[in-house]
């Protein structure tokens, strides 16, 4: 507990809301969740601006660089993003000549969808800024924190998606 200036303990940190319960802010997981995704968001905004990219834009080149063959609506789910977003997105990416795809593509249909050589060279400056921001350490856990951490992450999302 912190100290107050008497040298007594001070009261309990409060998070956002804790007014809400008269008996003591319960543990809300995803409250924390969604109040931890908002740092997390603005230090992975700073790190993909630093090399000229957004977080969606990350997502997508990581994704194109596993080789598979998606339409811009698979590639919207794999970066949870409406596929409506996506082709606004993905013309960004085309003029800057991060990815590229053969044909004309459409509704549902494949479009042969895939990073090129810069798309792959700017991944490749990112990728070791993303390890070092999820670095366990950089995040105050041990790595076996972190890996139970990320294993349980996927549990709530996989069961909420």
């Amino acid at each position: 507990m912190p100290e107050r200036e008497s040298g007594g303990p001070g009261p309990p940190e409060r998070g956002p809301g804790y007014g809400a319960w008269p008996d003591g802010e319960p543990d809300l997981p995803l409250w924390e969740l969604i109040q931890t995704s908002h740092v997390v968001a603005r230090g992975f905004t700073a790190l993909f601006a630093s090399v000229g990219l957004t977080p969606t834009q990350f997502g997508v080149l990581a994704t194109l660089a596993a080789g598979e063959d998606l339409t811009q609506a698979e590639l919207a789910r794999a970066v949870m993003v409406r596929p409506q977003s996506m082709n606004e997105l993905f013309v960004s990416l085309l003029k800057r000549g991060l990815v590229d795809r053969d044909g004309p593509g459409g509704r549902g249909r494949r479009a042969g969808l895939r990073i090129t050589d810069t798309g792959r060279e700017l991944l490749a400056r990112a990728q070791p800024k993303v390890e070092e921001f999820n670095a366990p350490e950089a995040i105050g856990l041990s790595a076996a924190e972190a890996a139970e951490l990320s294993r349980m992450l996927r549990v709530v999302r996989d069961t909420l998606a």
